[in-house]
């Protein structure tokens, strides 16, 4: 196995741990996890704080996220598209929150400074990014119906399911944010007299 693939295999094994125990899950535990000896970690990494910011990357990183938004069929309506797009965001978005949310309530995720909180504004809009590209692709179709370009409703969608995340509104199913985004809040009927 070469040293990117053993990184890949131990960060694959210690992610459902870190959410699990958070940064006190022990080396020992995701050595076994991933069925190596624990020297073995700390020849591809130096500490296990340098492999739970692995971890945290890994979580954050959207490219199986856009390889299931670039896998949803076009060929199924719109709604059926977005409901579809809206679960693959949101488990997205869950996995991040459950790996950062470990690491943060047990302190390993620090406030930074200037400079390393415009980093991480720019880390955080590169990962969106291509999911937001993703999303405006599936919208692409029906471009002479939309009241707005694909691109721009796409990132309005991605803010809809980022807000839909926030604990007390979670109930929210998919398909409600997909009519609510299609269709607005006013009925059809009512939409009329506005």
């Amino acid at each position: 196995m070469d040293p990117e693939q053993r990184r890949a295999m131990i960060i694959s094994a210690a992610l459902p741990l870190v959410v699990e125990y958070g940064p006190l899950v022990t080396t020992a535990k995701i050595a076994r996890a991933a069925g190596i000896g624990e020297g073995t970690i700390f020849r591809v990494f130096t500490d296990k704080e340098e492999l739970l910011a692995a971890c945290l990357e890994e979580a954050l990183r959207p490219d199986d996220t856009v390889a299931h938004l670039g896998g949803i069929s076009l060929d199924q309506p719109l709604a059926a598209r977005l409901v579809e797009a809206a679960g693959v965001m949101r488990g997205h978005m869950d996995r991040i929150g459950e790996v950062a949310g470990a690491l943060a309530s047990r302190g390993k995720v620090e406030r930074a400074g200037t400079a390393d909180m415009e980093e991480g504004q720019r880390a955080r809009e590169s990962g969106l990014a291509a999911p937001r590209a993703a999303l405006a692709a599936l919208l692409e179709p029906e471009r002479e119906a939309l009241r707005l370009a694909p691109e721009r409703l796409a990132d309005l969608f991605q803010l809809m399911l980022m807000s839909a995340g926030r604990s007390g509104v979670r109930d929210v199913s998919d398909a409600e944010i997909v009519d609510l985004f299609l269709h607005g809040a006013l009925s059809a009927q009512r939409g009329s007299d506005a």
